[in-house]
C-alpha cells in the first residue's frame, strides 16, 4: 500500500512487509542523489520517483511525508532548480 501525501507513512516498510530489494529497483535517482534510506521510502511510496516528479506536489506536502527531514531538502531543492524544476503551487 503506497502512502497518499501528507500521511504518516503506511506504506509497506512501515508495516513490516517490505521486501527494501524492492525499493532499490526504482530509487536510484535519489540513491544518487545521496538521500538517507527513510526519505527515499517516502518518495518512492509516494510514487515520486525522479526530480520531474517533484514539480506534481507542492513544497508543503513534501515536507509533511514522514522521512522527508530538513538535511533531505538541502540536497532535494538545490538538484532541482539546477534540472529547473519547481514544486506546484
Amino acid at each position: 500500500m503506497l502512502c497518499k501525501l501528507g500521511a504518516v507513512s503506511d506504506g509497506p516498510v512501515a508495516s513490516g512487509d517490505a521486501d527494501l530489494s524492492e525499493y532499490e529497483k526504482v530509487d536510484g535517482a535519489w540513491r544518487d542523489l545521496g538521500l538517507s534510506a527513510p526519505a527515499r521510502r517516502a518518495l518512492v511510496n509516494a510514487k515520486i520517483y525522479k526530480l520531474e516528479d517533484l514539480a506534481t506536489v507542492s513544497r508543503s506536502e513534501l515536507k509533511s511525508l514522514h522521512g522527508m527531514g530538513p538535511s533531505t531538502l538541502k540536497v532535494l531543492i538545490p538538484a532541482m532548480e539546477a534540472h529547473g524544476v519547481s514544486f506546484r503551487k
